[in-house]
């Protein structure tokens, strides 16, 4: 890289004039710091028998963090992952939750969903037929309560993106409960 020696531009090797203002470019040439030589002798250790040193690189282990075994599943089973968010039955019936501990999280997340989601649909109904006999207040209650049921899409959603990102973050409120076992 070269610098203009009139207004300070960089410029591109090999360029004989500068784009901003037109200046030739002299080449200066860079001085190279002194190289200290020094005489470095190698110590030498023997190491003992029964350790192999490695040629392949090892990643260092970090705590928490996935394996290339964690990865590989998560790759191969997001389908199924995804599939547990909109249909939880489909995993459960091919099995993909007994080979796979990604699919089973994801499985049991989905299955998690559905069932607060069923709990919820009976409790909606139950309150909006009480409430329909409270004029004014009672409506505006029914109509909150069905606001509030848009957390289960809204769950569902969080639950797919995580599976597409090969995660297994519970869902928050409810992905702390397990029913797959």
């Amino acid at each position: 890289m070269a610098f203009c020696g009139n207004c300070g531009n960089k410029t591109d090797e090999g360029v004989r004039f500068c784009p901003a203002c037109g200046t030739a470019i002299v080449a200066v040439p860079v001085e190279q710091p002194a190289q200290v030589e020094q005489q470095v002798q190698p110590i030498q250790m023997e190491q003992p028998a029964t350790v192999q040193q490695s040629t392949v690189f090892d990643p260092p282990v970090v705590p928490g963090a996935p394996t290339q075994t964690d990865i590989r599943d998560a790759q191969d089973n997001k389908t199924m992952a995804i599939l547990a968010y909109l249909f939880f039955f489909i995993p459960l019936l091919t099995g993909a939750h007994k080979t796979s501990l990604f699919a089973k999280f994801h499985t049991n997340q989905g299955t998690i969903l559905f069932i607060a989601a069923a709990a919820w649909g009976i409790a909606y109904s139950i309150l909006t037929f009480i409430l329909m006999f409270i004029p004014v207040l009672g409506w505006i209650l029914v109509i909150i309560l069905g606001i509030a049921t848009l957390i289960f899409p809204v769950l569902c959603i969080v639950g797919i993106i995580n599976a597409v990102n090969g995660t297994m973050k519970p869902l928050p409120v409810i992905g702390k409960f397990e029913v797959i076992k």
